[in-house]
């Protein structure tokens, strides 16, 4: 199916604005607020025409996020969180009981602990997240909920519905492991997902956010998504002023891979091109972040991270947080994978810091890099073309100076935070206006 039928009613940010007034050169913070001035007066203007007295009601819309897992949104989506609250609108936060939800609530945002058991595929499991999440919405009453992932859709986006939830968004971060995978198992539980998605999907006023146009075409030709509940906002955007391009380093060339460590990921493929270059006498060391996403079935265990550490194949650092600081410290950054990405966040970072990135030819790994201008592409598991990129770019200073810039340049002009905060805004905006809201009333009640 071609591109163009995704478009209405999420033409574009722009167009939204227009619908309301608005101008596409205001910045992000004062159309949120321009944004929120706007929805209240919607609102009393519209409470004033209803004929039973109204109980007292929340001044803004409210906003509910639902993902997952904690450590990815405080990673992909608090900068978000804290613009929308920061302009006005009601907005919390549902997760399950982990760690680090402190870390939210303590900027100001309300944390909600929902059931979910991300690895789990039983079905007493499934059905207790559906009713953990109709049970939320039914006491919190959002305004407009925003699952993020897979089984935040899945289970919230048929919550939503049976709550009578005004608007729903939902987010697809990457096909994962599900739609990639071509078990029997996994095309017996796709088949299943799919369907349940199906159900999520019919809310009379919602839409679904790719972060690639691969995906978004995939599930148009499947019939999961309708074309006029489609929108592509390209990943989770970039902070272009903590990611910074810095002189490289002395010393060997570093190769860096950043990833949950997942065979799908390419991690395989990373350490046998070290071996390779290794083996020519090419001088380098390629450095290996993240851990091993445990109970995952593609999760690459443990004693073969720390066989490959001892062995000098790789130098694995684990976990890290200082990201800016390790991708100033590299030259090349190298992600091979075939997992279903939707956009990775590392090579948004590594085009932000100009560096130059080895990737897959593969959905949302081509989002960022253009073959020869940023970066270079190579076919998904061909471990020869893998060695043979990474090689041409560790003998060529002048090269991968010239794609770093380039990257600089590709970060800033589509993958900026504020682009995506600003896309975000559009969406919200497009699903609100079209909120009946003398119905919708009574869900924003206190």
């Amino acid at each position: 199916m071609q591109a163009e039928m995704c478009r209405p009613p999420f033409a574009g940010a722009d167009d939204i604005m227009r619908d309301v007034g608005l101008k596409p050169e205001t910045t992000t913070e004062a159309d949120l607020a321009r944004f929120v001035d706007w929805y209240r007066e919607r609102y009393a203007a519209a409470r004033a025409t209803s004929l039973p007295p109204m109980p007292p009601v929340e001044p803004a819309p409210r906003l509910l996020f639902v993902d997952k897992q904690v450590s990815d949104f405080l990673q992909h989506r608090m900068v978000l969180a804290r613009t929308l609250r920061g302009a006005g609108f009601d907005v919390h936060v549902a997760l399950p009981r982990e760690p680090g939800l402190e870390d939210i609530s303590r900027q100001g945002i309300p944390v909600h602990v929902f059931y979910l058991r991300r690895k789990s595929a039983r079905p007493l499991d499934e059905l207790r997240s559906l009713v953990s999440l109709v049970r939320l919405y039914r006491r919190l009453r959002p305004t407009l909920v925003h699952h993020i992932k897979l089984k935040p859709m899945l289970y919230g986006g048929a919550a939503a519905r049976i709550a009578g939830v005004p608007a729903a968004v939902n987010t697809f971060t990457g096909l994962g492991h599900i739609f990639t995978t071509h078990t029997v198992k996994m095309r017996i539980l796709r088949s299943i997902v799919a369907g349940g998605l199906r159900f999520s999907f019919s809310h009379r006023n919602h839409c679904v956010i790719f972060q690639n146009l691969d995906d978004l075409e995939c599930l148009l030709a499947s019939g999961i998504v309708l074309g006029n509940r489609a929108v592509l906002i390209k990943g989770s955007g970039v902070n272009l002023s903590l990611f910074t391009p810095a002189p490289e380093p002395e010393g060997p060339p570093v190769v860096l891979m950043a990833s949950r460590l997942l065979w799908e990921k390419g991690v395989g493929e990373f350490v046998a091109a070290s071996r390779a270059l290794r083996a020519r006498g090419i001088r380098s060391r390629f450095v290996l972040l993240g851990e091993p996403d445990h109970g995952h079935p593609s999760a690459v265990p443990l004693p073969t991270l720390e066989h490959w550490r001892d062995a000098g194949d790789v130098e694995w650092l684990g976990w890290r947080h200082d990201m800016p600081s390790l991708m100033a410290q590299s030259h090349i950054v190298c992600l091979p994978s075939y997992y279903g990405e939707g956009v990775p966040r590392i090579l948004l970072e590594a085009a932000a810091s100009g560096r130059p990135i080895v990737t897959t030819d593969s959905p949302g790994c081509r989002e960022v890099v253009r073959h020869g201008q940023n970066g270079l592409l190579v076919p998904v598991r061909d471990g020869e073309a893998l060695t043979g990129a990474i090689a041409r770019l560790i003998g060529d200073a002048p090269l991968r100076a010239a794609m770093g810039m380039r990257g600089r340049e590709i970060a800033a002009a589509e993958f900026s935070l504020e682009q995506v905060i600003y896309a975000n805004l559009a969406v919200y905006r497009s699903l609100l206006v079209s909120i009946k809201t003398p119905a919708a009333l009574p869900l924003l009640v206190n």
